[in-house]
């Protein structure tokens, strides 16, 4: 029952982008769009889950003086294969998302959830946490990308919802990712204040 505990604190009260700040150049480099959003979160969600769960399992047969050297392996291995997968079988959102899916390695959510959590908790606790962590990692990607979309192109998941001539370019741009991250996390705040 506590795993679930962890589950629902990764995804709300611990998102990483919306309450701890963490991974901004994803966050901001590949959310023009929700299903651009959507592939990156779930690609670092399957890193998260898998290298948690791998670190969780040999915690112990890892030396002190080579650890975080030993997750970065790790994590690196598991980014190989979403890498290999996404170039084969989504050669358009592979190519959308470029440098962005290698990146995952150093994603400091990923390494700072192996070092924090995994290499602390048993299997069930970590999986769990990486899940949990990875699918609000999701969510404010795809909320990100989702509200960008609308703004800048009036299509949302690449459907046009409204004409192209009442949208605002700047949200498909660079500055765009600020003005409307800037926004959301002030509406995340008043909401947990309330």
């Amino acid at each position: 029952m506590n795993q679930w505990k962890n589950f629902s604190k990764g995804f709300i009260k611990e998102n990483p982008v919306f309450v701890l700040l963490l991974g901004m150049c994803p966050t901001l480099g590949v959310t023009s769009s929700a299903i651009n959003g959507l592939g990156m979160g779930l690609a670092t969600t399957f890193v998260l889950l898998m290298s948690n769960i791998v670190v969780s399992l040999i915690k112990s047969l890892i030396p002190d003086k080579v650890r975080i050297p030993s997750f970065i392996v790790i994590i690196a291995a598991f980014v190989t294969v979403v890498q290999l997968v996404m170039q084969a079988y989504l050669p358009a959102l592979y190519k959308s998302l470029g440098l962005f899916i290698p990146l995952i390695v150093v994603n400091c959510i990923v390494l700072g959830r192996a070092e924090a959590f995994a290499s602390k908790n048993n299997l069930l606790t970590a999986a769990v946490d990486g899940l949990g962590i990875g699918l609000g990692f999701s969510f404010a990607l795809v909320l990100l990308g989702g509200i960008r979309e609308l703004l800048g192109s009036g299509k949302l998941f690449n459907i046009t919802i409204y004409s192209e001539n009442y949208v605002t370019l700047l949200f498909v741009l660079a500055p765009g990712a600020f003005i409307v991250l800037g926004y959301l996390i002030a509406l995340i705040n008043q909401i947990k204040k309330d």
